[in-house]
């Protein structure tokens, strides 16, 4: 059997999240692309495959680098896990380089259909790859456009807590990704109507930037001209520290610590504490 080549650690971890995030969007953008431009699929085909993409983001990423995919997580568990915070930037660099390669890949291979579809390039087309308020339609404002991905990362970062919080009822043989990707799943059927529901920062900017370099020039922009760009980057990052935050406060500091009996009607312990209560025993 051949010798695995030996990477440095953080650099290793860096080339995992851009692979992890790459596919995330070769996925979440490639759908939309087809949605939009091609006309195959809806909403639900839309909400599914981006919750695909991140299960099998997740799969690629999550033994060597924990697969964050996103720099609302990245922070999130810096603030709150003890994630080193000199990672925190080149994690989300990577992230965003994932992004933009996946986005300027659905960019060519969809070349064709999208001129087609809107042969100058304009707001038509501009949410194949980036959010919108109202996703480009809806009279929705930039503020509650703000706080719709201040609340949606907020129920993401909550809710992927609790997923992996082996205290609490984590789910067995490897299924968090499979169980992550049904949190972005409906988080897409429940809250898409505001802004897209990018709850990550590198999922709409790599994105957005791969096709301002090719030919949308009011990328940044919004549909009433208003330079939009910078909600989903900065909404995400608080929303993202207010649902880990919420998770801390609310339910991790209650959980029962291992091998600590459980009482009746309560969710067993989880798998692995039987063992170490067995030894204290």
């Amino acid at each position: 059997m051949a010798e695995r080549l030996k990477i440095p650690g953080l650099l290793g971890e860096l080339i995992a999240e851009f692979a992890g995030t790459m596919i995330l969007i070769l996925f979440g953008v490639g759908v939309v692309a087809q949605v939009v431009a091609g006309g195959f699929g809806d909403h639900d085909s839309i909400a599914w495959a981006w919750g695909l993409g991140v299960v099998l983001g997740v799969y690629v990423a999550a033994r060597t680098s924990g697969a964050h995919l996103n720099p609302a997580v990245t922070v999130a568990l810096a603030v709150f896990k003890g994630f080193e915070w000199r990672k925190v930037v080149p994690y989300s660099l990577a992230q965003f380089l994932g992004a933009f390669v996946a986005a300027l890949t659905v960019r060519w291979v969809y070349s064709d259909v999208l001129h087609a579809k809107d042969p100058f390039l304009t707001i038509k087309t501009q949410g194949v790859f980036s959010t919108l308020p109202g996703n480009g339609a809806l009279p929705v404002s930039h503020w509650t456009a703000f706080l719709d991905q201040i609340v949606g990362t907020a129920i993401l970062l909550f809710l992927i807590l609790a997923i992996t919080d082996e205290l609490n009822t984590a789910p067995g043989a490897n299924l968090a990704p499979f169980i992550i990707g049904l949190i972005v799943v409906g988080i897409g059927m429940a809250w898409g109507t505001n802004a897209g529901y990018a709850i990550n920062p590198a999922r709409d900017f790599g994105p957005r930037l791969a096709s301002f370099l090719t030919g949308y020039g009011g990328a940044f922009r919004d549909q009433t001209g208003y330079l939009y760009f910078w909600i989903p980057i900065v909404a995400p990052i608080i929303g993202g520290v207010i649902g880990a935050g919420l998770y801390q406060v609310a339910i991790a500091r209650f959980l029962p610590g291992a091998g600590v009996p459980q009482e009746p009607g309560r969710v067993p312990t989880p798998p692995g504490d039987e063992k170490l209560e067995a030894t204290r025993g």
